[in-house]
């Protein structure tokens, strides 16, 4: 049962870590887009970061629910 434990926490940790990349990287996007005033990366960078928050947001609430699954 440790195993699938361990593992359980790194899927987690790989997901929260995947989306806040991506949330990163869509605040940098947004960030390009009032630089160089271009409405098309403002608002890539915006779906990024709700798309991050997201990812996060699954990675904080459905992830550990797998455990209850395998048990």
């Amino acid at each position: 049962m440790a195993f699938w434990t361990s593992a359980i926490t790194l899927l987690q940790t790989i997901v929260i870590a995947l989306g806040a990349g991506l949330l990163v990287w869509g605040g940098i996007n947004l960030m390009e887009g009032y630089g160089g005033d271009n409405p098309a990366s403002k608002s890539q960078g915006i779906k990024q970061m709700v798309a991050g928050g997201g990812v996060i947001i699954i990675g904080t609430t459905l992830v550990p629910m797998l455990s209850t699954l395998l048990h």
